[in-house]
């Protein structure tokens, strides 16, 4: 099995580190996101890698290379302009020839959540498989009695098991290409079009380690994570 890496965004959020590093490079505890990701999928059993490349995609080539120097075998899909998730899905179609069915993971995702049950569930009849995980808090939540006023509990930004979010992390058919546009979001026109055809479903990881490395804070968080619990 191959997995995609969604590497060409510009960051913009990340600014003024992303002015000259495209964020799949930003190092956390000395190291490249990306390649915080080759580990987690090496461990995962995966190491045909397609990098799906554009800001700045020649220093991603320079400092990846072919990736045998972290393990793994890497290929790139390039975009000399920029596609969105569906086009760069798309634009790899090529390159994804005889696999029946591949991972795709956002260019700025740390986990270590198992991607296997995502490939399972493709096996139910489904193109597409979304990972979601319970919504973070960016703020402490304080339980208290509205009578008394008394505090009951403090909680320093709890996940939110009544909210799922996106995390980044899918698993597809090659049935995907029929409803990938050339250059767009997937969120935008494909997911809406898979849900309403029954052919759209997730897969629930509560109990995982990840982050999305969107912001400088999310920096210092990606960085805790690591420090406290490794992640490959």
């Amino acid at each position: 099995m191959k997995a995609l890496i969604l590497a060409g965004g510009y960051g913009k959020r990340l600014r003024p580190y992303t002015d000259s590093v495209p964020k799949p490079l930003l190092e956390i505890l000395g190291k490249p996101i990306m390649v915080w990701q080759f580990e987690w999928l090496l461990k995962n059993g995966i190491n045909e890698i397609i990098v799906c490349a554009g800001y700045l995609k020649e220093k991603i080539i320079e400092k990846v290379g072919n990736g045998s120097r972290f393990g793994v075998k890497v290929g790139y899909a390039v975009e000399e302009e920029p596609l969105g998730k569906a086009g760069a899905i798309k634009n790899s179609e090529h390159l994804l020839k005889g696999d029946k069915s591949f991972l795709v993971i956002n260019g700025d995702v740390i986990t270590d959540l198992d991607p296997k049950p995502l490939i399972d569930t493709l096996k139910e009849g489904f193109v597409g498989v979304i990972a979601v995980t319970p919504l973070p808090s960016p703020y402490g939540i304080v339980k208290y009695e509205r009578e008394t006023k008394r505090v009951l509990a403090f909680l320093e930004k709890p996940r939110l098991k009544d909210y799922w979010i996106n995390a980044g992390v899918y698993a597809f058919t090659q049935e995907i290409f029929e409803y990938l546009p050339e250059k767009g979001e997937i969120e935008d026109a494909t997911f809406p079009e898979l849900a309403k055809k029954g052919k759209l479903a997730v897969v629930e990881y509560e109990n995982v380690s990840w982050v999305s490395v969107d912001s400088h804070k999310d920096l210092e968080e990606a960085a805790k994570l690591l420090e406290r619990k490794s992640v490959t």
